[in-house]
């Protein structure tokens, strides 16, 4: 086990997550100053991270360049997740605007989906693109629950569900319908599995604080749903996968490492909440790690998965 290092460090539950690591390699805080960090992606082309900060409103920018933090939009509409799509478009999930927008290469934005069966959604809080296109969503009401992540209002819909956007039609669609509140999720390597946190918890002490696993069958319907792994320290939020299979996953004490069975086998030690992860830098191989006010990095012996890859069979 490594020493922790101001609040960081890594602790080796099993020795499989040792090879996960590089000796020398430590948590860095790249800067803080966020009220809630959420929802991060790398912009491979420009060599910048993007990440919410949902109750300040606003999307920074982390430029590896120059370590510099700025403001990549502000309002926001009180933005959660985002990732890319296959032609490299921001796709973000807004509390506010109760939607999921793209960000077309020009600077124009584009509503993808406010509405399921003429009811305003929720509050969209995660998101993932497949290779087919399609947009994957989650839907919890975090945003609608209180003035400080969004605005206070009654869901329209009266439950939360995991949404996909069908790539031809653009036809949002039911894919999960049995989840107290859906968020974090990202698919296997080779899109056969999707992994969807629910947390539950965080309003009933007795509700799912876990990630539950579901096969994606060949017309784009999930099947299956088994709970994947318990959350040990708070709730799992977002996670990522990396191309071995292993899930990294936001927790409460930092980011937890699950092996592709769903055994919890090291973390990465963070002093404050974390919220949401993804892979970055030239080679994939650094964890950004959303702190509650800070963003951390860490190169770790492992490469992500990235959103503009074509599906690993």
């Amino acid at each position: 086990m490594f020493g922790l290092i101001d609040g960081t460090g890594f602790d080796v539950l099993d020795p499989a997550f040792e090879t996960c690591l590089i000796g020398h390699a430590r948590v860095e805080r790249l800067w803080t100053g966020a009220r809630w960090s959420e929802g991060a992606v790398w912009v491979a082309a420009g060599r910048y991270l993007l990440w919410s900060d949902i109750p300040n409103n606003r999307i920074l920018r982390w430029d590896e360049t120059d370590g510099s933090v700025s403001v990549f939009r502000q309002p926001s509409q009180n933005s959660n997740g985002n990732t890319l799509d296959r032609q490299g478009r921001l796709v973000t999930c807004e509390h506010l605007g109760r939607r999921v927008t793209r960000t077309e290469h020009d600077g124009s934005v584009t509503v993808l989906a406010d509405r399921y069966d003429g009811k305003r959604l929720n509050s969209p809080n995660d998101v993932v693109v497949k290779s087919d296109g399609s947009i994957w969503f989650t839907d919890p009401p975090y945003g609608i629950m209180g003035d400080y992540e969004g605005a206070l209002a009654q869901s329209d819909i009266g439950a939360a569900h995991v949404y996909r956007i069908d790539p031809a039609t653009g036809a949002v669609s039911i894919a999960a319908g049995d989840y107290d509140k859906p968020n974090g999720l990202a698919f296997s390597p080779d899109e056969r599995i999707l992994y969807i946190a629910d947390t539950g918890a965080s309003h009933d002490q007795t509700g799912a604080r876990h990630i539950r696993r579901h096969d994606v069958e060949a017309d784009g319907t999930l099947s299956g749903g088994a709970v994947f792994a318990d959350c040990t320290a708070g709730l799992f939020d977002g996670f990522r996968v990396d191309r071995a299979g292993r899930l990294w996953a936001s927790a409460a004490d930092g980011v937890h490492c699950l092996s592709p069975e769903g055994a919890l086998i090291g973390r990465v030690r963070i002093p404050e909440m974390v919220a949401n992860v993804c892979f970055g830098g030239a080679a994939l191989n650094r964890l950004f790690i959303c702190g509650t006010t800070s963003l951390y990095s860490v190169f770790l012996n492992v490469t992500g998965v990235s959103p503009l890859a074509p599906a690993s069979i």
